[in-house]
């Protein structure tokens, strides 16, 4: 019977925990003007870089760096966008756009 009241209670705080989630994600809007620019620059790098690397143009741990450049610019745009609502400021996404820019500019070495 505690089996039974402890599988319940499990599901319970597992469905509940699961909403709670899915109400912070709907509040985090990546969709934002300037997010979505600054997340399709660096989509787009992204395919320059893989797209660089099969063909040969640049070795494997240069796309690996040029990766981790990327990732660690993505991951400052959230914790930006986390300071202000989930939306950046428009001085942040200059900053944000001239880290992309030495980025590209090393993807078209």
């Amino acid at each position: 019977m505690h089996t039974r009241k402890h599988l319940a209670l499990a599901l319970a705080v597992t469905v509940f925990g699961g909403m709670a989630a899915s109400v912070h994600a709907a509040t985090w809007d990546q969709t934002h003007p300037r997010r979505a620019e600054v997340n399709a620059r660096l989509a787009h790098q992204d395919r320059r870089i893989h797209n660089e690397y099969m063909a040969g143009e640049i070795s494997r741990s240069q796309a690996v760096a040029l990766h981790r450049q990327d990732h660690q610019i993505r991951t400052e745009e959230r914790a930006m966008a986390s300071q202000h609502g989930s939306h950046i400021t428009a001085t942040e996404q200059r900053a944000l756009n001239q880290q992309e820019n030495g980025v590209s500019r090393e993807i078209g070495r």
